[in-house]
């Protein structure tokens, strides 16, 4: 049987260390879990769900694809109610907020031993500067498609001393050292919306204009390093 896995939860896995034990917060119908455990990746995962429908679905997907056994299954606000025995905790298909509360509840976290997959739905410019303003870093970050969306991916640990200026946190250093293909067009999208926040900035006269036009004079001057390494 063919696990059902979308790009972006494919980006999530490869960056899953061998033998890792992992924590699928939000795991909704379980594959990315059982993807890991089918080919060898992970040696045992925690499937957590804020909602007892969901958990159920991955419960009946683990016995189908006969790694139940390698799983344990939660029901959980966050990481609030789940066992702290994993190396890696994977967060997929939430929002900003949900993600900086997620983090927020748990100061525990803040352990070099763990490694955080992220991927985020939405603002994720507030993601990553409240990621660096808490000691995280983005280790690696790449893109993934799926329909006629584009997902960042980001492996975070915790390392306290760096940051990001404004404008990285649209557009990572891990990012632009990604080598994906996708990063001319993510960046184009980017660098839309940041165009039309300042031209709404503008016409309302907002103290944020001065800053939010800096962000967009940075990411301008990353224009030609970007689409000079289109193929």
């Amino acid at each position: 049987m063919k696990i059902p896995m979308s790009s972006r939860l494919l980006a999530c896995c490869n960056y899953v260390h061998k033998g890792a034990r992992v924590a699928d917060i939000g795991c909704d119908h379980g594959y990315l879990g059982i993807y890991l455990l089918t080919n060898g990746i992970a040696s045992s995962t925690i499937e957590s769900d804020v909602a007892e429908q969901p958990l159920e679905s991955a419960r009946r997907n683990a016995r189908k694809f006969s790694v139940a056994k390698k799983m344990t299954f939660c029901l959980s606000n966050g990481v609030q109610d789940i066992p702290r025995d994993f190396d890696t905790m994977v967060c997929a298909g939430m929002g900003a907020d949900t993600m900086i509360s997620i983090l927020g509840s748990a100061p525990w976290l803040k352990d070099a031993k763990y490694q955080l997959i992220l991927q985020c739905q939405s603002r994720r410019p507030e993601l990553r500067s409240w990621l660096y303003e808490n000691g995280y870093r983005i280790k690696r970050e790449t893109l993934a498609k799926d329909g006629k969306f584009i997902y960042p991916v980001m492996e975070v640990v915790y390392e306290p001393g760096f940051c990001l200026t404004p404008a990285q946190c649209h557009i990572s250093p891990a990012l632009l050292e990604s080598g994906s293909e996708l990063l001319p067009d993510f960046y184009d999208r980017v660098v839309s919306g940041v165009r039309t926040s300042v031209a709404g900035l503008s016409r309302s006269g907002s103290e944020k204009l001065p800053e939010f036009a800096a962000i967009l004079a940075d990411l301008e001057a990353l224009e030609g390093q970007i689409h000079g390494n289109r193929t």
